[in-house]
């Protein structure tokens, strides 16, 4: 409900007033109203407003001195301007503070873990720079103990699909010792090195790579010297004289060279611990030192190593590409498998001693030998240069091709 405001002029409220016989209130001798006495336990209300002005020939009370000269100091002061407030133009562009983003502290569980995260991130960091350091610096070192040789004729043929290695197992007794050439049934120095495997790699850009056997006793033209079987080129003319004499019979462009002594097969197989092979007929080759029996076997290294080398079966030469074929895709697959590759105590052993064991040309590197098995997981396809007949001849018993099926399979990997 409203109230009406209270007023001070005593004129307005007589009530709380002592009046006197002409019904004007008394006053003291300072010229005050003198008011009347409250009721017991009652306050009398002073008025909060200030005094509202008298009007003229009504009754105004005497002011005190103090508020006499309140009165003049106001007169006397000049009156305050107010500064007027700014209002921007209405073409202004009004410009506002963007909100506060209020960050959510996270709990301190949560805090502690991601600074431990922090804190261990530069030492994750670190630890795998000096691995990767250590891995480069490894494979530098390995590929300065690969032996090079000149490996490249001075002409070849032109470029053809992929890239072709020439994998080469001579019969060289070099570096072995007796007990070694008695232990692997090697017999003596034999005078002039000959290749007892001659095999080429295709590895195409997509797809499966390829793995031809090239027979040994295959009767082929030897630039500057005429028919001859074809491991005779390497012993007249060395890995050059060999490279351009496989160019030349099938067409195909030679990119690397690689070759493995008799030592040196039967120390890679011995690094991994040993290769499964699956015999399909009994072998008994004295000159070989083997004697296998049918069925799974793993294989040592001198085990191995009479294995791809002896002909004492029905078709001889032709059966023992086919098992070097079978040996050495065996090998791959042993080589970069988790078992070896995770296993420091055949890792490092084939690290350190398989590079010895080889003969690369100028230009091959440990990392251009180490993408052959990695190739080979993806599926290989293995085959032999077909044989059309055996022939007599002043250079002794060799292999003649096939020509037009020969022709047909060089064809497929140009």
């Amino acid at each position: 409900m409203p109230t009406t405001p209270h007023s001070n002029d005593p004129r307005d409220n007589l009530g709380d007033y002592v009046l006197g016989k002409d019904g004007k209130p008394l006053v003291d001798r300072y010229g005050r109203p003198v008011h009347r006495r409250a009721a017991a336990g009652r306050q009398p209300q002073r008025p909060a407003q200030p005094a509202q002005p008298v009007q003229p020939g009504g009754y105004q009370p005497r002011r005190t001195p103090h508020q006499r000269r309140q009165e003049e100091q106001r007169r006397q002061q000049p009156p305050v301007q107010r500064q007027p407030q700014y209002r921007p133009p209405a073409h202004e562009p009004q410009y506002h503070q963007p909100p506060m983003q209020v960050q959510h502290q996270q709990p301190r569980g949560q805090t502690r873990a991601r600074r431990r995260r922090q804190a261990t991130a530069p030492g994750c960091a670190a630890v795998l720079v000096t691995l990767l350091v250590l891995a480069i610096a490894a494979a530098l070192f390995t590929d300065t103990r690969l032996t090079r040789v000149q490996a490249m004729p001075a002409e070849q043929i032109a470029q053809t699909s992929g890239t072709n290695w020439l994998l080469v197992g001579s019969d060289s007794r070099t570096g072995l010792t007796q007990e070694e050439i008695d232990r692997l049934g090697t017999g003596g120095d034999i005078g002039s090195t000959r290749t007892d495997t001659i095999m080429l790699l295709h590895l195409p850009r997509k797809g499966k790579a390829t793995l031809m056997s090239i027979p040994r006793d295959s009767y082929v033209s030897v630039p500057g010297v005429g028919f001859e079987k074809i491991n005779a080129a390497f012993t007249y003319g060395g890995p050059p004289l060999l490279v351009e004499t496989v160019e030349n019979a099938t067409g195909l462009h030679i990119d690397r060279y690689a070759e493995i002594g008799m030592g040196g097969l039967a120390g890679v197989v011995d690094a991994v611990g040993g290769v499964e092979i699956c015999v399909a007929e009994a072998i008994d080759d004295p000159l070989a030192n083997l004697n296998v029996q049918p069925g799974c076997q793993m294989m040592d290294g001198a085990t191995g190593l009479g294995y791809v080398r002896t002909r004492a079966t029905a078709l001889g030469d032709l059966d023992r590409v086919q098992r070097q074929r079978e040996f050495l895709s065996a090998l791959m697959s042993k080589v970069v498998s988790p078992s070896t590759l995770l296993n420091p105590f055949k890792l490092v052993p084939l690290v350190w001693t398989a590079p010895t064991l080889f003969v690369v040309g100028r230009g091959d590197h440990i990392w251009n030998l180490a993408r052959i098995p990695l190739a080979l997981r993806g599926g290989m396809d293995t085959v032999t240069i077909p044989v059309a007949e055996f022939m007599d001849t002043e250079v002794g018993n060799v292999v003649v091709w096939d020509d037009a099926a020969a022709e047909a399979l060089f064809a497929s990997l140009r």
